[in-house]
């Protein structure tokens, strides 16, 4: 786990001064957290039978490349008529817990996505402007996640730590999503493109549909360990964890962690 959040913790406890010159009662010294940048959820619904959400997918990736992916971190949940299940034949993308988010969502047209889970759902030639609003604010939260895979047992076990810079009443929702899926997808011109790439795509949550109670006090680090096992059809080299707490007025803070570390050591200095 990074030093960040301790490092935070360390920041709201009490600072202390010379004895000799500082009477007892005023040694402790409370300080404040500093603020948190917010990072943005983008629960972009989508279908393989939606025409338009190839289009919605450029959008995606036009925005992490603009604010950066550990800034605008995107969940394809493919749910609703326009998406498919999997049979003999062809490769979906449609999951039980997508429909539900679906139609919890209002069930809206396709492509459409939460931002933040503030002001509704949005068509995609909004979002950017959604995402704008956001990513300007502070949070009251920070929070990250760690990975542990097992690849005999295909265990996964997802370390989530929080600090709340401010009190923080909610809940954490722990989901995997994966990359780099060659499937289906109807495109703009109405073809079925079968090399299809789907990106970002949900598979399940960890800690049950709707999450779980987590609060915080302010200043206080609390964390939490969760298990999951990794489906055999899917490849846990392509996929992360993305944490994320929430309540009425939002998703207040999100996080994203590669299952698998592919990235090099960097050499001791």
């Amino acid at each position: 786990m990074k030093n960040i959040l301790y490092a935070m913790f360390c920041a709201v406890c009490f600072s202390v001064v010379s004895c000799d010159t500082v009477g007892e009662n005023d040694r402790l010294i409370y300080v404040k957290p500093a603020e948190v940048k917010r990072c943005v959820l983008l629960e972009d619904f989508t279908g393989q039978r939606c025409i338009n959400c190839p289009n919605a997918a450029d959008v995606i990736a036009q925005l992490q490349e603009q604010y950066g992916e550990d800034n605008v971190i995107a969940v394809g949940i493919h749910g609703g008529p326009l998406a498919v299940n999997s049979n003999g034949k062809v490769t979906g993308l449609r999951t039980a817990t997508g429909d539900e988010y679906y139609a919890a969502a209002g069930s809206p047209s396709l492509p459409a996505g939460r931002v933040g889970r503030v002001g509704g759902t949005y068509t995609s030639d909004q979002w950017q402007t959604a995402v704008y609003e956001q990513i300007q604010q502070t949070s009251i939260v920070s929070i990250e996640a760690a990975c542990s895979y097992a690849e005999t047992s295909r265990e996964l076990t997802v370390d989530v730590s929080a600090f709340g810079a401010e009190k923080v009443d909610g809940k954490l929702q722990i989901w995997l999503v994966e990359d780099g899926i060659v499937a289906m997808q109807l495109m703009p011109d109405g073809s079925a493109n079968a090399s299809y790439v789907h990106n970002h795509v949900f598979r399940m949550a960890v800690n049950s549909t709707w999450g779980e109670e987590f609060n915080l006090a302010e200043g206080e680090v609390r964390s939490v360990s969760r298990t999951a096992t990794i489906d055999s059809s899917w490849k846990p080299e392509n996929m992360a964890v993305v944490a994320f707490i929430y309540n009425d007025n939002g998703v207040q803070q999100v996080t994203k962690t590669k299952l698998i570390n592919n990235e090099p050591e960097q050499p001791a200095e």
